[in-house]
């Protein structure tokens, strides 16, 4: 009964065509570009604030310590892109799948986003502070830290992903499924209304909600 009250992530179908290849060295701060496929690029330390991207397709693109703040990505495809810090704040990502990654500090706080996929990658730090998601899939990720802290949280889905600590304090959150993914430690109990959980997951959460609601279990 409670999967079916559950309302899953709404992702819109990508279809990429007659892309032109482009290596990404004219690429500028407040660039818009579309139908362009980019492809073992390095765009390591480049100042990208404002840049466009639609109907685009990365491949083995480097984007470690390049700033994409107030970035706009729309029905673009993403694959093995590598960045040991990805600062792109208050950016805005609509019909973006991506997948086979590796991010360390994925700074995505005060972004919105609508239809996206990320798949079958590794994320070590993800600061989603303050964030809308709407539609958002997570699937098959290694995640050391989860931060929805403050977000607004509409149907999302981690799916067989396993998060270290997901920090859910002062957060909104309307059909959020949890459960095929593993946690460590889970920060803001009472953020996690609107979630759902396994059987499972209640057991191993039993103690800390105890703990935050001062009960003594003898």
């Amino acid at each position: 009964m409670a999967r079916a009250q559950t309302r899953g992530p709404q992702l819109d179908r990508i279809v990429l065509t007659g892309l032109t290849d482009a290596d990404g060295g004219d690429l500028r701060a407040g660039d818009s570009r579309e139908a362009e496929r980019f492809t073992g690029c390095d765009l390591s330390g480049r100042d990208l604030t404002g840049i466009g991207f639609q109907e685009c397709e990365l491949r083995g693109v480097s984007l470690s310590d390049s700033q994409l703040r107030g970035a706009s990505v729309a029905d673009c495809v993403a694959g093995e892109l590598h960045a040991a810090v990805f600062s792109a704040p208050r950016s805005s990502w609509r019909g973006v799948s991506v997948e086979h990654s590796r991010l360390g500090s994925v700074e995505l706080y005060e972004a919105t986003l609508r239809s996206v996929q990320i798949d079958g990658s590794k994320l070590d730090f993800v600061n989603l502070r303050g964030a809308t998601l709407t539609d958002v899939l997570l699937s098959n990720c290694i995640i050391e830290e989860l931060d929805l802290g403050g977000a607004t949280v509409q149907r999302l889905e981690l799916r067989d992903c396993r998060i270290g600590t997901l920090d859910v304090t002062r957060a909104t959150l309307k059909d959020v499924d949890l459960r095929s993914s593993d946690f460590s430690a889970v920060h803001g109990l009472e953020g996690l209304r609107g979630a759902t959980i396994d059987d499972a997951q209640l057991s191993l959460l039993a103690p800390l909600l105890a703990a935050h609601l001062g009960i003594i279990v003898t």
